[in-house]
């Protein structure tokens, strides 16, 4: 027989146990999003194979300003999904750019973070989309692994440089490599053939009246998988949803960078133009080199009023967090200024 307590402890738990699962359900969802530091403490007691893959994703990760391995992994789901080919360039760049920091000895806080693989992963994809030996061609990879390390070099070369004007390496070492890499082989190389780039033609004569507005939003998408040349929906969309999990406001400036850039030339698209009708004579892409000078420029000529807002490159998390912190600091600030 049921006891009187006993019926009254059943009746208090029952209603707990969803309200306990939701609140599993939450935790395990936040632990997921920016930057998993818990994860990142737990693996560094861990073997090293486990260690070097968690940098890995993170190094995935990072060419979009990301750190979160989760969303390395969604984003290598991408590749997969988009061409098995790209994919395996892409690691095996990541991977050589990785072990050249750990054999030079770089700090091991900045390579277990990824900070030295996202170039070298960078140089491969683009190694393997400019190629016109096609598909599954193996005398790639031996300049994709070069072109890997050497991005590691460049960046270790540079980071005591930029950091007087507190200004990060970003993807200086992967557009240096790869037009020095394209300028060496050329269209006519027997080994590393590679696509011409001509300058930007001169816009279509025809005139386009309708606006297709589920086109111009799948442009939109397809903006942000370009990154990783990915030119479908579904692995774009991926890529996108690595993106919301890191910081769900970096997902909405992405996507309203890309929205800028595919309704009209604003912007860093100015830029683009310029740099890709110049290099575009030499046969050699503009790559990324617009928004990388231009977001560099606009470090460096932060005024007084934006001053103020601007984090430290060595301390800057997610945009979330970086509010947070300023929010905090500025309250602190106003605390002790009043009389």
């Amino acid at each position: 027989m049921v006891s009187i307590g006993n019926m009254l402890i059943l009746e208090k738990n029952t209603p707990q146990q969803p309200e306990g699962l939701k609140q599993r359900f939450v935790s395990a969802l936040l632990y997921c999003t920016g930057e998993m530091l818990q994860l990142h403490t737990h693996m560094q007691d861990q073997l090293f194979p486990l260690q070097l893959a968690e940098g890995c994703l993170r190094g995935i990760s990072r060419v979009i300003l990301l750190n979160n391995p989760l969303s390395g992994a969604l984003i290598l789901a991408a590749l997969l999904l988009e061409s098995p080919w790209q994919a395996l360039l892409g690691m095996l760049g990541l991977l050589a750019s990785t072990f050249t920091a750990i054999i030079l000895g770089l700090d091991c806080e900045e390579v277990s973070s990824g900070i030295h693989g996202f170039n070298g992963m960078l140089v491969a994809l683009l190694m393997g989309v400019f190629s016109s030996a096609g598909d599954w061609y193996w005398w790639l990879l031996m300049p994709v692994c070069l072109g890997g390390a050497a991005t590691t070099f460049l960046s270790s070369s540079l980071a005591p440089i930029l950091n007087h004007w507190d200004l990060p390496v970003s993807v200086f070492p992967f557009n240096t490599v790869i037009v020095l890499y394209l300028a060496c082989t050329g269209v006519s190389n027997p080994y590393f053939p590679s696509h011409p780039s001509h300058p930007p033609g001169a816009p279509d004569s025809t005139n386009h009246t309708q606006l297709h507005v589920p086109q111009l939003l799948q442009g939109v998408v397809l903006g942000v998988g370009q990154i990783f040349a990915c030119e479908t929906v579904g692995p774009s969309l991926l890529i996108l949803t690595a993106v919301f999990l890191f910081s769900p406001i970096l997902a909405v400036y992405a996507l309203l960078g890309s929205g800028i850039s595919t309704m009209a030339a604003l912007l860093s698209a100015y830029t683009d133009i310029a740099l890709s009708n110049l290099l575009g004579v030499l046969g050699l892409p503009a790559s990324s080199w617009a928004a990388t000078l231009t977001g560099t420029l606009m470090l460096l000529l932060t005024g007084k009023k934006l001053k103020e807002y601007r984090i430290p490159t060595g301390k800057v998390t997610t945009p979330e967090q970086d509010l947070h912190s300023h929010k905090q600091w500025s309250a602190a600030n106003t605390s002790t200024t009043d009389v």
